[in-house]
């Protein structure tokens, strides 16, 4: 599937992987993911796109939006939109499916393999696009939930799907490994 003389760039959706990581029952260890995928090949670009609430004074995102750009990731944001639907209901939008296939397309002239984090069928035709180009291209989701997180047009059009399921042990983060916040552990006072 890879060789290691191939350029590879993963495309990382990053509220899909998200999504998919937390329906399996583990949280990605981005430095692991790097590491495995880097791996497999000369590791050109690791992109991860993610829309961001500007309005909010803090967003959980932030702090991993921050470590990803300062360890090896190229992070691409844009803001979200608020806008209320026909019903009144008030409603935000982040997609980031335009930047991450604009990318896509022009890293393909330089790479030999895209990887795609992603399960969201509207990137089938740009996973076509850049096959015509001559690229490989892995879609990295998993059919392992009920219902599946990828699309069948878009695991169909790719030349390899890894289920997000088997890289759990190889880049998921170990629960032991994040360290107790002070008001987890119990003091000395408690045990009397």
């Amino acid at each position: 599937m890879f060789d290691e003389r191939e350029k590879i760039a993963l495309f990382i959706d990053g509220a899909n992987l998200y999504a998919t990581a937390k329906a399996l029952g583990f949280d990605i260890d981005y430095r692991r993911l790097l590491k495995e995928f880097g791996s497999k090949g000369y590791l050109l670009r690791a992109l991860y796109y993610t829309a961001l609430a500007e309005d909010q004074e803090y967003s959980s995102i932030r702090p991993l939006i921050d470590w990803l750009d300062y360890n090896g990731y190229k992070v691409v944001t844009k803001p979200t939109k608020e806008f209320y639907d026909a019903s009144g209901r008030r409603k935000i939008k982040g997609s980031m499916d335009i930047e991450l296939a604009v990318d896509a397309m022009v890293l393909a002239d330089h790479v030999d393999h895209l990887v795609l984090f992603s399960g969201d069928g509207d990137f089938r035709s740009l996973v076509e696009a850049v096959q015509r180009k001559g690229r490989k291209v892995s879609v990295v989701s998993t059919l392992q939930t009920q219902p599946a997180m990828v699309a069948d047009e878009l695991r169909r059009q790719a030349d390899h799907f890894i289920d997000l399921a088997t890289l759990s042990g190889k880049i998921g983060r170990d629960p032991h490994e994040r360290a107790p916040r002070p008001n987890d552990r119990a003091s000395d006072d408690d045990e009397d």
